[in-house]
């Protein structure tokens, strides 16, 4: 919700939950798969269009593409050298996902809060996580997508721009609410935003070719690694050995001759990954 004195952000009529297209896109032409849709091939990861240049927040002089450029040089000498994922974090503005009072460290490399003891990753690890997911054994480009863990919905956007068809879910229904308006200026017609419990994945779209998440369990749920497609890759935070308080990002590939190969990589600190559905708003 906007400050008292800042401008609130125009609501547009259309719910992000509707799957019918819509006129004004942000990627692709394709509207969001109905449940029984059968999986085809990936397509060439979709182009994002310029931001329009009338944008919230644009009194902080933030609506500028060179903040963004700023951003991505800095993520690109972290070690991304993903020129999609790159692409695309200088394409979707980062400060619309930000609470006014905390955006004028939008395009700096840290987590900021978004509320209900949640946060905003750090640019430089939404790009190491985006990398790693299209480094799948079935090669970079990415059909459906299963997003666990929405928050503010800036990663959603990015991956609106990498993959055909994106599915989000969130468990907080404050930030899932918080989502759709965060996106409903820039309107992404692949995204289907879902109000539901992560853990359990989302079936009905399933299988998918990446899953990627914004929270740290103990383990993969086991129904994540079901709704895995052949040459799928899993990207998420969990806990580095049984009762310690450290995360690694762990990859799980689901090969396409059927063997499971799992790697881990560096150190994380993610929010933690919890079961079932809260309806509290952010304060």
């Amino acid at each position: 919700m906007s400050e008292a004195g800042t401008p609130r952000r125009k609501r547009f009529p259309l719910s992000l939950d509707d799957t019918r297209p819509v006129t004004r896109r942000l990627v692709g032409s394709h509207a969001n798969l109905p449940a029984s849709t059968s999986p085809t091939a990936a397509k060439p990861s979709p182009a994002l269009p310029q931001v329009p240049a009338a944008l919230p927040a644009a009194g902080h002089g933030l609506d500028s593409a060179s903040f963004r450029s700023r951003m991505v040089d800095r993520v690109r000498l972290d070690g991304c050298q993903d020129a999609d994922v790159l692409r695309v974090m200088g394409e979707v503005p980062r400060h619309l996902f930000v609470d006014p009072a905390l955006v004028s460290q939008a395009y700096e490399d840290t987590s900021l809060p978004i509320g209900l003891g949640q946060t905003i990753s750090k640019p430089s690890v939404v790009a190491r996580m985006l990398a790693l997911l299209r480094a799948r054994p079935g090669g970079p480009s990415l059909g459906r997508v299963l997003e666990i863990g929405t928050g503010c919905g800036y990663q959603a956007a990015l991956l609106c721009g990498l993959a055909r068809n994106v599915y989000s879910i969130e468990r907080l229904k404050g930030l899932h609410d918080k989502a759709r308006e965060n996106l409903a200026p820039i309107r992404p017609a692949n995204l289907r935003l879902i109000f539901g419990d992560g853990r359990v994945g989302h079936g009905p779209n399933a299988p998918y070719d990446g899953i990627i998440s914004a929270a740290g369990g103990l383990d993969v749920p086991q129904a994540w690694r079901d709704q895995l497609a052949p040459g799928g890759r899993l990207v998420a935070p969990v806990q580095s050995a049984p009762g310690s308080a450290q995360q690694v990002l762990i990859v799980v590939d689901r090969m396409p001759d059927g063997r499971w190969v799992e790697q881990r990589h560096e150190t994380v600190r993610f929010v933690p990954l919890e079961s079932g559905t809260r309806d509290h708003r952010p304060a």
